[in-house]
């Protein structure tokens, strides 16, 4: 039997279901902590601090967080997380209830639910290969279902339903959250067991994280997918920093039409997400991913020329395809190539990576936009893109992708 006709595991269905539940109340939390904190103040810099609050963990302790998670049992590490990030979402609920909301309040939680989305995003990343037997193919009908799953909650379903629920009382949204992490908590505690690795000789946490971060760097194979996302990160937030000027002032369109170019863009990542492990199949997952590159590249250029609104959001559907299919493809072959003492690690690392990249590219949008003209950002995250696809494509070839592959196939057990 084929690992394309295999099923698979029940098990999977219980962790697709619990991390479904969590993007949507995820989704609806999202759209409701700006608009609580614009309740407290119209301060702009205020409202920063609740949204970068989030990312921070990340950036503090995102290779630490790894080595931490590859110390843990990844299935305990996810309930527990859950579980503490339900408790921790009721907080401001209550407050807010009780007319005690502030602005650091919500900093302080937002800083928080990142650090257990760390912890539990990692853990998850970790499981997921064990569970499956790192199996590629079922790797990357996973992490398809998965994506797919994560784009429709997060992206579609839950900001208007946070908006909804506001509408209903300050605290609604925050506790439709707070029931989402009991859910899933109460979901991943029932997945089975999976071997664990064998653990390493208790070395400091500085010297483990040294480590993870040196496979990274030193594989070039895995140097170009956390290359991937990174240098993707500086291009895409280069033009979500001006996305909105540009559609306003060049293209016409009003609060309700950049609503609905948000969700071309949302739309695409579906369908890409979806295509994804055909794609892979039929041109091998190193071509894929420099395919991918290229739409994503000549997409963003198509957007910076684009004439007309229709003609915007076809370009935006583009580029949402092509990263959904990145976002599959990428993880997918990582997770299947990664030694399990060491996933967590990795997978850190690149994420932080990607994070680190994310507020270059907002600072280059917005000097661009400022020193040129409103599409000059998007030209050049065009650029960049398509330069990165130029320098990582022998990185991530079909050729090193199979010999890494082949590498990691003894210790891969057979699926029945």
């Amino acid at each position: 039997m084929t690992a394309e006709t295999r099923k698979l595991p029940a098990g999977f269905g219980r962790l697709w279901t619990a991390q479904t539940v969590s993007s949507l109340g995820d989704g609806v939390s999202q759209a409701a902590m700006p608009l609580l904190a614009l309740t407290l103040t119209r301060d702009p810099m205020a409202l920063a601090v609740v949204t970068a609050a989030g990312t921070l963990p990340w950036l503090l302790f995102g290779v630490l967080g790894g080595v931490l998670v590859d110390r843990w049992e990844h299935r305990r590490t996810m309930w527990v997380t859950d579980a503490a990030r339900a408790a921790l979402i009721a907080v401001p609920a209550v407050a807010a209830v009780l007319d005690a909301l502030s602005i650091p309040l919500l900093a302080a939680v937002a800083f928080l639910l990142g650090l257990g989305g760390l912890f539990f995003d990692t853990a998850a990343t970790a499981f997921l290969p064990d569970l499956l037997r790192r199996d590629p193919a079922l790797l990357e009908r996973a992490n398809s279902r998965l994506r797919g799953a994560q784009t429709a909650m997060f992206g579609f379903a839950g900001p208007p339903a946070g908006s909804a629920l506001l509408a209903l009382g300050r605290a609604f949204p925050l506790l439709a959250d707070a029931v989402s992490f009991v859910l899933s908590a109460l979901l991943v505690r029932t997945l089975p067991a999976v071997p664990r690795p064998v653990p390493e000789a208790r070395e400091s946490l500085l010297r483990q994280a040294r480590a993870g971060a040196s496979y990274v760097f030193g594989d070039r194979l895995l140097l170009g997918l956390a290359l991937r996302p990174a240098v993707g990160n500086v291009a895409f937030l280069a033009v979500e920093t001006v996305l909105a000027l540009f559609a306003h002032e060049r293209l016409g369109i009003d609060t309700y039409g950049y609503g609905l170019l948000l969700t071309a863009e949302a739309t695409g990542g579906l369908l890409g997400t979806g295509a994804a492990s055909a794609l892979g199949r039929r041109l091998g997952t190193g071509t894929a991913l420099t395919c991918t590159a290229v739409v994503e590249g000549l997409a963003v250029l198509g957007l910076a020329a684009a004439p007309n609104p229709y003609a915007a959001g076809l370009a935006l559907a583009v580029c949402g395809a092509g990263m959904g299919a990145t976002m599959v493809l990428g993880p997918s072959l990582r997770q299947a190539i990664v030694p399990a003492h060491l996933m967590g690690r990795v997978a850190s690392t690149s994420r932080m990576l990607a994070m680190c990249a994310a507020p270059v590219g907002a600072f280059l949008g917005g000097w661009l936009a400022t020193a040129y003209d409103i599409r000059t950002p998007l030209y050049a995250a065009g650029a960049l893109l398509l330069t990165m696809t130029a320098v990582t494509a022998s990185m991530t070839g079909n050729r090193r992708v199979e010999a890494a592959l082949a590498a990691s196939a003894p210790a891969a057990a057979p699926v029945i």
